[in-house]
């Protein structure tokens, strides 16, 4: 007989609240899958909002009671920094300004992150942008698979883990809630919900909610972060047994520009800033720093002299961020006959995007070839915009004009994931699925104007007015267009055995990726540069400069495929109700991105450096998980064998530095969590994780020069090679630790609750060397450690004699103001600059009044 039919009489004692199976799972298909896992003896769904799910995976979730307490519209990302082994570093306190995620020492770019089982990571490069994320509000759950994802998972990039999250579905009954905030840095949100509750005779219903904040950047004088968001979702049930349609909008957009990213160097004769020559603040009270603006230097004008550009707008802190991005996400389950269910989630997407930047254009012609009379080309070259126009209207083609030129990206994104569910019998059950997903990413350099002001007369310049050459052809820094396509089968099969003591999962999934490359430019280097005259393949500048440089790789299509059988095999024993031991092993794929694959468009075509390999991993998990009504703790083991990593690294064949795979990195620790809840008044959360990560092989550098022998490492003759000491040593940019608890308590109508986490050192780069300039070591190998602990109060507005939906709460971000390094791009090794780093998020109050009905 199935475990959970067996107890249906003790299970029909516990509480109702306790028996709703929450959605610890992706796409509908997979919550569908997950809710034939029983709730058994006295076991809770959740502590206070936190849950260590019963099955073999290692995973998390986090409920909107922990979720509604963070800062007022704050990135889920930042919310899940409760769960051991992840680490989420904010640029601001608000979470509109974007961050950086770890798991498991593995790089957001590496995480898979989906929005009800849509993929949210960039089509292209696979990041992810934590300051578009849905409003916290409307957060039902987010969970975290440690190390492992769902079968049916539509994703290119889960080499690392996944985090998915997924939206409250409209109440049955009418209500609206209102919110208001204002905090430091003038701060301002307002947020604004309406449930209709069941508005047909066949019980559909829907909610709509939009909200807009607005807050200065904490650390210069310049630049304002304004985010405006739109949801809605309508749900039609279908019966009474959990059959359902349902249509989910979403549409955000973020106006912001870059700040506090400042040199990773403390040397004492420097100054903070974001200039080459600045450095990273020493004490809290260097945080702030200005920048020119309003702007001291205006452009010189002037008739038949060639005059240089202003600077004014070029700062880096003066770099907008827009993004304009939406979805629609559909939902559906269908109970086809008894045990057989159909579930079908389709979706689209759309991103309008660009990081900003400027460049120094210029009004006179490119001399392609002199020596043969062409010299009256225009286009992107060499890095700049050369127009053959008057720019700034002297009269001449003398000058250079500083202009907007940002990276522009496009997409449109269609997707479906449906599953097919048997239950054979009471015992075993199993499911088939089909995922596709396919991205048009189309990825262009667009040049705009700029105001005497150095602000932008439109920071899209892709579609308000792209400044032309002579000729009338666009002028661009690059020009793609990318076709990312997945095509994946999966199955899944879960048996219950020795009276539901023993269970066992075994999945499989077979993606095939396929990547349709285009590049209109003709690529001069390994690292991606190039050289665009605007007109496509049929300009005639194409042939003359194709002419001109035979061996350079002018525009062409490559379309590269990519496919592997990826097992997921889990196993749990229950010795009773309540304690659970188990094991689970994953294999994971990473594809290349598409930036990666364009710079290898310097090489031709079929040519080992053209095409990178996919980077794998095998996970294996090990844990014992005891769960009550007032318990929920999880410990667990992890190792991962992690081959074929990429990264930029000289490669012998071709003696240059590029995209390859670097071999192998070996990663394990351990993760703990437990939850306890005494007394519904009082709730205390700790959590913990330990992380090593050990390089398999140093990785080869250079080839030894005259110059070289005797004075590098390793070189003791022309020719021999150079290698760079990784073998051994930890990838930077992971903490090997973390720990920290939160506690939370209700007397009368004041709830406090008070979270600390300690972080540990990263590594800057992978050689784990300090950062040293001319003989002075400038920043050590590490950054600090740091704690960063949060507050929340909340008083209930009862007593006044209002609802318990009403109240006002307080947050204090970062409490006692730990000056830290917050996100910054590690390395295989030093450079010829140091990296720049984003100065941590300093201590922010808010308040937020909340009114419901």
């Amino acid at each position: 007989m199935k475990f959970r039919h067996s107890l249906a009489a003790s299970v029909a004692l516990i509480p109702v609240a306790l028996l709703s199976t929450p959605a610890f799972a992706q796409s509908t298909g997979s919550v569908d899958f997950d809710e034939e896992i029983v709730v058994t003896g006295t076991s809770a769904t959740d502590v206070a909002g936190i849950s260590s799910p019963d099955t073999s995976k290692a995973k998390a979730v986090l409920g909107q009671e922990v979720i509604e307490r963070q800062n007022p519209g704050q990135t889920i990302l930042d919310t899940i920094n409760l769960v051991p082994g992840v680490n989420f570093t904010n640029n601001d306190a608000y979470g509109s300004a974007g961050g950086q995620l770890t798991i498991r020492g593995f790089s957001a770019d590496r995480i898979s992150l989906t929005f009800d089982g849509v993929p949210l990571n960039d089509s292209g490069n696979y990041a992810i942008y934590s300051n578009q994320q849905l409003d916290p509000e409307l957060i039902e759950q987010v969970n975290v698979n440690l190390g492992t994802t769902d079968v049916d998972s539509p994703t290119a990039a889960a080499t690392g883990s996944t985090v998915n999250y997924r939206t409250m579905v409209p109440t049955e009954e009418f209500g609206v809630k209102l919110s208001g905030s204002a905090g430091e840095y003038s701060f301002m949100r307002i947020f604004g919900l309406v449930n209709t509750g069941a508005f047909t005779p066949f019980g559909t219903r829907a909610f709509l909610s939009a909200s807009t904040a607005s807050n200065d950047n904490p650390f210069n004088n310049y630049g304002r972060l304004r985010k405006k968001q739109f949801n809605g979702r309508i749900w039609q049930p279908i019966g009474d047994n959990g059959d359902f349609v349902s249509v989910s909008g979403h549409y955000n957009v973020n106006r912001n520009n870059f700040f506090g990213s400042v040199p990773l160097r403390l040397d004492a004769n420097r100054v903070v800033g974001s200039g080459s020559g600045n450095r990273f603040p020493l004490n809290n009270d260097e945080r702030e720093y200005d920048i020119a603006f309003p702007c001291t230097t205006a452009a010189t004008v002037r008739p038949g002299v060639a005059d240089a550009g202003s600077s004014c707008g070029t700062e880096f802190d003066r770099r907008y961020n827009p993004s304009n991005t939406g979805n629609i996400r559909g939902a559906s389950k269908f109970t086809l006959a008894e045990g057989i269910v159909l579930t079908v989630d389709p979706s689209y997407q759309y991103v309008k995007a660009n990081g900003g930047g400027t460049v120094f254009a210029r009004e006179r012609f490119f001399d392609i070839n002199p020596g043969a009379g062409v010299t009256n080309a225009t286009g992107y070259l060499g890095g700049r915009p050369y127009f053959g126009r008057d720019l700034n209207g002297d009269g001449d083609l003398l000058d250079e004009v500083a202009m907007l030129a940002p990276s522009q990206t496009q997409t449109h994104r269609y997707g479906v994931i449906a599953n097919l569910r048997w239950d054979i019998n009471d015992a075993h059950t199993v499911r088939v699925g089909f995922t596709y997903d396919r991205a048009r990413h189309r990825q262009t350099g667009e040049v705009g104007l700029l105001q005497f002001n150095g602000e932008p007369f439109s920071v899209f310049p892709v579609t308000d007015a792209p400044q032309v050459d002579n000729t009338g052809v666009v002028l661009q820094k690059r020009d793609r267009l990318s076709y990312a396509i997945l095509s994946q089968v999966s199955g899944e099969y879960r048996g219950e055995w020795a009276d539901g003591r023993l269970i066992t999962t075994i999945g499989i999934r077979a993606p095939f990726f396929k990547r349709d490359l285009n590049n209109y430019c003709f690529t001069t280097s390994d690292t991606g540069f190039v050289d665009c005259f605007g007109g496509a393949g049929a300009d005639p500048r194409n042939a003359t400069y194709a002419g001109l440089n035979p061996t350079i790789q002018g525009p062409q299509q490559r379309v590269l495929k990519y496919d592997d059988i990826l097992p997921n095999i889990g196993l749990q024993f229950k010795p009773n109700n309540q304690m659970s031991v188990f094991a689970n092993y994953s294999k994971g794929l990473q594809v290349p991105g598409t930036d990666a694959l364009y710079n290898a468009f310097f090489f031709a075509p079929n040519t080992p450096s053209a095409r990178p390999d996919p980077e794998t991993t095998d996970n294996f998990d090990l844990g014992f998980r005891y769960r009550t009504s007032k318990v929920q703790a999880q410990l667990s083991g992890w190792f991962t064998k992690y081959d074929n990593r990429l990264a930029s690294a000289f490669d012998e064949e071709t003696q240059r530095n590029l995209y390859r795979n670097l071999g192998r990195v070996d990663k394990y620790g351990i993760d703990g969590s437990v939850s306890y809840q005494p007394i519904p008044q009082l709730a205390v959360y700790a959590f913990g994780s330990y992380m090593k990560s050990k390089i398999k092989d140093d990785v080869r550098s250079g080839t030894c020069t005259a110059a070289q022998v005797g004075v590098v490492a390793g070189c003791t003759a022309v020719g021999d090679p150079i290698f760079t000491p990784t073998a051994g040593k930890r990838e930077g940019g992971a903490p090997a630790y973390s720990y920290g608890a939160s506690v939370r308590g209700t007397l009368g109508p004041v709830e406090l609750g008070i979270t600390g986490k300690r972080t540990g050192g990263r590594y800057i780069y992978d050689t784990n060397l300090p950062i040293v300039f001319n003989g002075t070591t400038v920043y050590p190998a590490k950054t600090n450690a740091y704690w960063l602990v949060n507050l929340d109060a909340r008083l209930s507005l009862e007593f006044l004699g209002l609802n318990d939906k009403t109240f006002f709460q307080v947050n204090v971000y970062n409490l006692f103001d730990s000056l830290y390094v917050g996100n910054y791009t590690s390395s295989l090794s030093q450079g010829s600059s140091a990296p720049n780093a984003q100065i941590g998020a300093p201590r922010t109050i808010s308040g937020t009044l909340t009114v419901g009905f």
